[in-house]
């Protein structure tokens, strides 16, 4: 079994889903007392928040940098980057490390691809709906269109999961405003949701809506277990 490398904390809400799902799938394929065999570097997200907000993308390069460097003199494989915003700064990661990286947005293609959607709406932060380092990855590298919600609705989600969401904080409310985008975008020819926030499958999952939900968290999660499994 290969040593998964994570890098969480971003938020640490999240990195739990990532912890459970990485050890129970392990447990599911290998039976007994089995587990993954994890290296996790948790960050402060409240730094990592602040600079997100001024806009201090080489300093995060930075610290997520040395955090991926840690992970790999710790034993790690290859890494995983618990998180679908700080995938922004993955290239900058992959070029000061020897491990590879497995990307949240290429896991995600290949099950949008493996189940025939070529449309698909897309949910996470203003910078993973706005920018085009996550959506511009899965049209080019997997030809499916991607639809965003409008600016006020990103306004909307990205708040959530920052006031929210990020603090262990769950209202029905919010889970009203996520159903209306998602069947807006539905409504707009999404045959499909990303949620692509790790947070935000704490909030909704597949029972509040008939639309088909794509976790990105669990997602992420199945393809490490493979990768940790395979010879």
């Amino acid at each position: 079994m290969k040593t998964i490398g994570l890098i969480g904390g971003m938020s640490w809400e999240s990195t739990v889903s990532y912890y459970q799902a990485l050890n129970r799938g392990v447990k599911a394929q290998m039976g007994g007392l089995h587990s993954a065999k994890l290296c996790l570097f948790s960050l402060d997200f409240d730094e990592i928040e602040k600079l997100q907000r001024q806009g201090d993308w080489p300093k995060m390069t930075q610290i997520l940098t040395d955090a991926a460097q840690a992970v790999e003199r710790a034993g790690a494989d290859f890494l995983m980057i618990c998180t679908n915003t700080m995938h922004k700064v993955a290239p900058e990661i992959a070029a000061n490390i020897s491990i590879p990286i497995l990307h949240i947005a290429d896991a995600t293609g290949t099950k949008l691809k493996d189940d025939g959607i070529t449309k698909v709406g897309l949910l996470g932060t203003r910078f993973t709906m706005a920018q085009d380092f996550y959506k511009g990855r899965i049209s080019q590298h997997f030809d499916i269109e991607v639809l965003v919600p409008t600016e006020d609705e990103q306004t909307q989600i990205h708040d959530i999961i920052y006031n929210e969401l990020c603090q262990g904080v769950i209202k029905p409310e919010s889970k009203d405003i996520y159903s209306n985008i998602i069947s807006l975008l539905h409504q707009k020819g999404a045959q499909g949701i990303i949620l692509g926030c790790t947070e935000i499958a704490l909030l909704i999952n597949q029972g509040d809506t008939d639309v088909p939900l794509y976790d990105t968290t669990a997602i992420h999660a199945e393809q490490g277990i493979q990768w940790a499994l395979s010879r």
